[in-house]
């Protein structure tokens, strides 16, 4: 399965658990993408002063950075960026609609099968890369234009 159009995706995943990233990191490196991966949140604002990707993946419990307050420190100094909660908890109500008013698209289940995480994956971004569009198309229109947009 290609992920999307293009061939290669740039992933940084945000862990504390060192076995997991090394096995989603290689799995996402297999499939032909590009991929980091950190096991201490305090380490994410050094490593996107000084690196690029296309699409973060964060663990909401981690034991020194809570995970929602990563996902709004990286909405808020790259608010373009696709950002994907991923937990081993299970869907937590409270906890995803906290992650999404943080900035998250999406949230995958570390509990997924490795191919349906790839799935979910690519379903996220091809959503978030839509709404990116999207909002481009409206913000070149200038002020005012597409205000009504889908209105009825």
């Amino acid at each position: 399965m290609k992920f999307l159009a293009r061939q290669t995706v740039e992933f940084l995943i945000i862990d504390d658990d060192p076995s997991i990233t090394k096995f989603l990191a290689t799995y996402l490196k297999q499939k032909g993408h590009t991929c980091q991966s950190l096991t201490d949140g305090f380490q994410t604002a050094h490593w996107l002063a000084h690196h690029d990707c296309e699409v973060v993946l964060v663990d909401l419990n981690m034991p020194k950075v809570d995970g929602i307050s990563l996902i709004s420190y990286i909405h808020e100094v790259n608010p373009g960026i696709p950002l994907i909660v991923f937990t081993g908890v299970g869907y937590d109500e409270d906890r995803m609609h906290a992650a999404l008013r943080a900035g998250a698209n999406g949230y995958v289940s570390k509990n997924l099968p490795i191919e349906q995480l790839y799935c979910v994956l690519s379903r996220v971004l091809a959503g978030s890369q839509q709404r990116a569009r999207r909002d481009t198309v409206l913000m070149s229109h200038g002020p005012g234009h597409g205000t009504l947009l889908g209105a009825a």
